[in-house]
């Protein structure tokens, strides 16, 4: 389906770039624009600035950058339809899709048949769970055994599978479903050596098993976790979707659907194990919670955690060889600069049992109370296992600073090796010295890393052949290229001196001059096509093409990371000139260096073209094209005030 331009037109009306990254992340206001750390990588200076007059937004570390739509499909994974959606319900707009045609549908890429066919096992499972005598029985059964209401069910759209062969994959090619999509979701599995035309060749993943779907930030069903109910020595307990083009297990959260908006609102995002401890904590009335489901915790985990909050409670059950396995993965917490904190439960407990032991107004208090920061919690703990071994102690010390060192906050540093100091009655001097030791063998490690790959990397012949720099004819020319769209962009619409529209003259005076740089051509294509039809293209104009190297440079271009304040001149009493005062002369002048360094290239080509004349008449020929562009090139350059040196 598409959504119609007009429903485009008044989404775009309504939408402040401000307010919609302002859901994500905080911005602070500087003058004309705003700025924030970037969420797209990490950084402890904030170089992500959002411009609202231009309505867009850019990160001048990583180089993000695009409007109000284009964040909120990176941040929350969605295609261009989808952020469209996201907005028209934000601001109460409704959509009504229009059919797509054949060439349409034919351009509808795998990765949104992907999404239409896991839609459609959730669907599936989730209705065996209720409708089915084995479903009823046996998975319904279990998920009320945990304690799980209706509702909750509903919620987290839990479901079950038949203990069948091809129960699903039936049930999916009866409604056209392909089966090599459904192999590339990961819902079937081929049989290897299936040459007997009597056995299945292919088969479900998943049978006999309770469903878990896992979503993405925006809700969409991405993959599936299932646990097995019968004690089966052959059989894994949970097995789960395999990574495909949709789902990346080191990139999810289970639950993170469900409890990014309580995650904000709480300013705090529980971290647990399982699905169930999810689902458990949830019906108690607590959302913030997501989980890492089993998996080590990545960075790209604890980055989406930190989309919504700067603080994460790691929720342990009381197994001390299951926290020790996983504890110096939360240093990756303390690098990201997150605060973290720490609860364990008692023996045989985890968030599930416990919660639904103890209710969840009882749960939240237990945690409120024996929370701790998780560099006390590491010092207890690693402290608790050396005894008075004296070795084991030093170990500890070096473990804990370790960890400190982490933390990239110099204040928060201090006050850690404060509290470190008397739990482990050592002199803090002795801490920080230890931290620097630190700190200088990784800066020693990191140099002698680096010095090694740029080695490896500049002996090796293909990359010596490679790296060479274009000519440097090229080079300049694409960068005056460059310079003549981002006037275009910038000041197309003001006039000059003569009142001419800048975009007119420039466009008048570069007609007959060759533009060499693809990208640069289709933009100033993309313009002349517009004048003709009596339209000035603005930036916008770009930034909504579904071109995304014409948004990107669009950004670019008209990307400016200082801007003063409305009144910096006034109060500082100094005048700052600005592009727009001097475009006479920045129009000429860059008209004239693009056409010097055209000049240039057509010498050098006729040069090469000398070199393979063929006889007399051609080398004379090439001789008097020499003398006309040698005279060219002179008359330009005494124009720009150049004084040529080759």
């Amino acid at each position: 389906m598409k959504i119609p331009k007009e429903t485009i037109d008044q989404i775009h009306q309504n939408i402040d770039i401000v307010e919609v990254i302002s859901d994500f992340i905080s911005l602070k206001k500087k003058g004309h624009y705003y700025s924030a750390c970037c969420p797209f990588h990490n950084e402890k200076t904030p170089s992500f600035t959002v411009t609202p007059a231009k309505g867009i937004y850019k990160c001048f570390g990583c180089g993000k950058a695009g409007d109000a739509i284009q964040f909120v499909m990176e941040m929350e994974g969605l295609n261009y339809i989808e952020a469209m959606k996201y907005f028209a319900k934000k601001y109460g707009i409704e959509v009504k899709d229009e059919p797509l045609n054949d060439e349409e549908i034919k351009q509808q890429n795998e990765r949104d048949s992907l999404y239409i066919v896991l839609n459609y096992a959730k669907n599936f499972y989730h209705d065996l769970l209720h409708n089915h005598d084995e479903g009823k029985s046996i998975g319904l059964s279990y998920f009320r055994e945990r304690g799980f209401n209706d509702k909750t069910v509903e919620k987290f759209e839990l479901g079950y599978s038949l203990e069948e062969w091809d129960a699903f994959l039936t049930s999916a090619l009866r409604n056209n479903y392909q089966l090599e999509i459904l192999e590339k979701a990961g819902l079937v599995l081929k049989r290897e050596n299936a040459n007997d035309s009597k056995t299945i060749k292919h088969y479900d993943r998943f049978r006999g098993r309770v469903i878990f779907p896992i979503h993405n930030v925006t809700g969409k069903v991405i993959a599936f976790g299932a646990r097995i109910l019968k004690n089966d020595k052959n059989q894994p307990k949970y097995i789960n979707s395999p990574e495909t083009e949709v789902y990346h297990k080191s990139k999810t959260l289970y639950g993170i659907a469900q409890a990014k908006q309580a995650i904000r609102q709480e300013d705090n995002c529980f971290l647990v194990e399982g699905y169930t401890d999810v689902i458990s904590l949830h019906q108690g009335g607590i959302e913030n919670v997501v989980a890492s489901s089993g998996t080590s915790l990545t960075q790209e985990q604890i980055r989406l955690i930190k989309r919504y909050t700067e603080n994460i409670t790691v929720l342990y059950d009381g197994d001390p060889a299951g926290i020790k396995a996983s504890i110096r993965g939360i240093d990756m917490i303390l690098e990201e600069g997150m605060n973290v904190n720490v609860v364990v439960f008692p023996d045989n407990d985890d968030p599930d049992s416990y919660v639904r032991k103890i209710g969840g107004t009882e749960f939240k208090n237990f945690v409120k109370s024996a929370k701790k920061d998780f560099i006390t919690f590491k010092t207890e703990l690693f402290l608790a296992e050396a005894g008075n071994d004296p070795v084991k102690k030093a170990e500890v010390i070096r473990e804990i600073v370790v960890s400190i060192s982490k933390i990239s906050d110099g204040i928060k540093r201090a006050v850690f090796f404060q509290q470190c100091s008397t739990a482990l009655n050592i002199d803090e001097g002795t801490l920080i010295a230890e931290f620097n030791k630190i700190q200088i063998k990784q800066k020693q490690q990191q140099k002698q890393e680096q010095a090694k790959i740029e080695e490896e990397f500049h002996h090796d012949p293909l990359v010596e052949e490679l790296i060479k720099p274009a000519t440097e004819e090229i080079n300049v020319v694409e960068s005056q290229e460059r310079e003549i769209v981002r006037l275009l962009l910038n000041f197309g619409s003001k006039s000059l001196d003569d009142s001419q529209k800048l975009a007119h003259f420039l466009l008048a005076e570069i007609q007959d001059t060759e533009i060499h740089t693809p990208l640069y051509k289709k933009f100033i294509d993309h313009i002349k096509l517009e004048l003709e039809k009596g339209n000035l293209p603005d930036p916008e104009y770009f930034i909504r093409s579904e071109d995304e190297a014409l948004r990107k440079e669009t950004i670019d271009l008209i990307s400016n990371k200082y801007e003063l304040s409305n009144n910096w001149e006034e109060m500082h009493q100094v005048q700052v000139t600005r592009s727009e005062h001097m475009l006479d002369t920045m129009v000429t002048t860059t008209i004239l260096r693009l056409k010097w360094r055209n000049i240039q290239l057509m010498i050098k080509e006729n040069k090469e073209f000398l070199l393979k004349a063929q006889s007399q008449e051609d080398v004379e020929t090439c001789q008097k094209i020499h003398m006309k562009l040698k005279e060219a090139e002179k008359q330009i350059a005494v124009l720009l005030g150049n004084v040529i040196a080759r």
